[in-house]
C-alpha cells in the first residue's frame, strides 16, 4: 500500500487491513466519538453551568444552540473546503481548534464566553466531520471494505452519544468543567496520531475559481436557518420575526442554487441530487435524527422531572441502545452488502416507529423492563442499521474530488434535522403544557402529543425509505449520480439502490 506520509493514498481493497489502516480509521472515528460526546454531554450539565455563573434559562439554551449553530451552519462550506484545501490539513486544523475550544470551555467564568467556546467547537466540528468521512471514503474503495469501515465509523458516533450520557452523570456530579475538559485531551492525543497516520490527499484543482458568492450564500443562509429554527419556540413560530427569518431563508437559498447552477466550481454539484438514492439519503438523515433527538430530549424530561430519576439513573436507561450500537459495530457492513442499503433503512425506520409507539404506554410508575426497555432495545437497532446504511448511500458513486461535498451535505442534513424536529416537538410540548400547579398526569398527558409528533417524523422517513425499493429484483449495489464536472454525463447514469 502508498504510503500515507509522502504520497496520495490508493483506496485500500484488501480485506486484511494493516496496523497503519486501522490508526486512520481509529483517528476519525476519535473525532466522531468526541462530537458526538460532547454534544450528549452538556446537557446534563446545564442546570450546574447555570447555578455556577448565574445564568438565565435562555442563555442556558444558547450553550448548546451556540454549538448547533456553528455545526450546522458551516458544514456545506467545510465539505467543500476540504475538497479543495486537501482533506487532511483541514481536518487536523480543525481537530487541534476543537481541542482548544474545549479547553477554553472549561476555564472560562462567564456566559458570553462560554457560549462563543461552544460556537467554535460546532465551528471546528463542521470541517473534522465532513473532512474525516471523506477521508474513509478516499482511502478504503467502494463495497465491502469501504461498508465495514464506514459502519465502525458511524456506530462510534452513536457510541459517544451514548457514553457521553453516562459520562456527563458521573462528572457533574464532581464539576461541569470536568464534562468541557474531558474532550480536550483525547482530541489532542487523536491529532497527535493523525499527523502520523493521516494520508495525504490531492486538491482538487480550482481552474473555475473558489465559487467564493456560493460559499457566501450558502454559509449564510445555513446560519440564518438553524438559527431561526432555534429561537422560534422562544419567540413564537407566528412571530414577525421567525416569519421574516424564514422569508430571508428562502431567499438566500434561491439566490444560493442560482449561483451555484452558474458557477463553474459550484460548492455543491446540484446535479447529485438528481439521484433518488442521493436524496433519500439526505431526507433519511432529516428525519431519523430529527426523530431520536427529539426523543431523547422528551424522554429526558419524563425520567427527570416526572420520575424523578438522577442524571446518572437516566443516562443508565438510554445504554442498552448505545450498547446494541457499539456491539454491531464490525457486523453491520457484512450485513449493507448482503442486502443492500435501502432495506436496511426501511427495516431500521420501521424498528424505530415500533419503538416510539410501544412508548405511547409509560405512565407514572413504568416497570423498565417491561414498558422502556423494548423501546431501547428497538430504537438501537434501528440506529445500527440505518446511520451506517445512510452513510453509505450517500457516498456510494460519488467521485473522489466530492466526496467532501457529499460528506457535508449529509451532516448537514443531520444537524438542521436534530435543530428543526427539536424546535417543533419544543413547541408542542410548550403549547400542551398544563397551567401551575398541574398534577403528575396532567404533565404525563402533555407529553403524548409531542410523541405522537416524534412518532409521525418517523413514519415519514419510513414512507421516504420505502420508496427506494421499488427496484428490480436483485439489485443490492447502491450507486448514486456520478459526480463528474459535466452535468450532462450525471444525467445519463442510471440511479440503481
Amino acid at each position: 500500500m502508498t504510503s500515507p506520509l509522502n504520497s496520495p493514498a490508493a483506496p485500500s481493497t484488501a480485506d486484511r487491513w494493516t496496523p497503519r489502516l486501522w490508526g486512520t480509521l481509529l483517528v476519525l472515528c476519535a473525532a466522531m466519538f468526541l462530537d458526538a460526546l460532547d454534544v450528549s454531554m452538556v446537557g446534563v450539565a446545564l442546570p450546574s453551568i447555570g447555578a455556577d455563573l448565574g445564568l438565565s434559562t435562555s442563555t442556558l439554551q444558547w450553550i448548546v444552540s451556540g454549538y448547533i449553530l456553528g455545526y450546522g451552519g458551516l458544514l456545506l462550506l467545510g465539505g467543500r473546503i476540504a475538497d479543495l484545501l486537501g482533506r487532511r490539513q483541514v481536518f487536523l486544523v480543525a481537530l487541534a481548534v476543537f481541542a482548544l475550544a474545549s479547553l477554553l470551555g472549561g476555564l472560562v467564568d462567564s456566559g458570553p464566553l462560554l457560549i462563543a467556546s461552544r460556537f467554535v467547537k460546532g465551528l471546528a466540528a463542521a470541517f473534522t466531520a465532513p473532512a474525516g468521512l471523506s477521508i474513509i471514503t478516499t482511502t478504503f474503495a467502494e463495497g465491502p471494505v469501504r461498508n465495514r469501515a464506514l459502519s465502525i465509523y458511524t456506530t462510534c458516533g452513536a457510541a459517544g452519544y451514548s457514553m457521553g450520557l453516562v459520562f456527563s452523570g458521573l462528572l457533574t456530579e464532581a464539576s461541569w468543567r470536568l464534562t468541557m475538559l474531558l474532550p480536550a485531551p483525547i482530541a489532542l492525543i487523536a491529532l497527535a496520531v493523525g499527523l502520523r497516520l493521516l494520508p495525504r490527499t490531492r486538491r482538487e484543482r480550482t481552474d473555475g475559481g473558489y465559487d467564493v458568492p456560493g460559499a457566501v450564500l450558502g454559509t449564510a443562509s445555513m446560519l440564518l436557518l438553524v438559527f431561526t429554527v432555534v429561537q422560534a419556540p422562544e419567540v413564537g413560530w407566528g412571530s414577525a420575526r421567525t416569519v421574516l427569518s424564514f422569508v430571508a431563508v428562502v431567499v438566500l437559498l434561491t439566490a444560493f442554487v442560482l449561483v451555484e447552477r452558474r458557477s463553474p466550481s459550484p460548492l455543491i454539484r446540484l446535479g447529485v441530487l438528481r439521484s433518488g438514492a442521493q436524496v433519500r439519503a439526505q431526507l433519511g438523515a432529516l428525519t431519523f435524527v430529527g426523530s431520536y433527538i427529539s426523543f431523547q430530549f422528551l424522554v429526558t424530561l419524563y425520567m427527570q422531572q416526572l420520575l424523578d430519576w438522577s442524571a446518572l439513573h437516566t443516562a443508565l436507561a438510554f445504554l442498552p441502545a448505545g450498547a446494541l450500537v457499539a456491539l454491531s459495530a464490525t457486523k453491520v457492513g457484512a450485513i449493507i452488502d448482503r442486502f443492500g442499503t435501502a432495506r436496511l433503512i426501511a427495516i431500521g425506520f420501521a424498528l424505530m416507529v415500533a419503538g416510539y409507539v410501544l412508548f405511547l404506554r409509560i405512565d407514572l410508575d413504568p416497570v423498565y423492563a417491561v414498558v422502556i426497555l423494548p423501546t431501547m432495545l428497538l430504537v438501537g437497532s434501528a440506529f445500527a442499521l440505518t446511520f451506517p446504511s445512510l452513510n453509505v448511500q450517500a457516498t456510494n458513486g460519488v467521485d473522489e474530488h466530492e466526496q467532501g461535498m457529499v460528506s457535508g451535505l449529509l451532516n448537514t442534513s443531520v444537524q438542521v434535522g436534530g435543530a428543526l424536529f427539536l424546535a417543533v416537538v419544543t413547541a408542542v410540548l410548550t403549547a400542551n403544557a398544563p397551567e401551575e400547579p398541574a398534577s403528575p398526569q396532567a404533565v404525563l398527558d402533555s407529553y403524548l402529543p409531542a410523541l405522537v409528533v416524534i412518532t409521525v417524523i418517523a413514519v415519514a422517513g419510513l414512507l421516504i425509505a420505502l420508496t427506494g425499493l421499488r427496484t428490480r429484483r436483485g439489485r443490492r449495489t447502491v450507486v448514486v449520480a456520478k459526480s463528474t464536472v459535466r452535468e450532462a454525463e450525471a444525467e445519463r447514469v442510471a440511479v440503481r439502490d
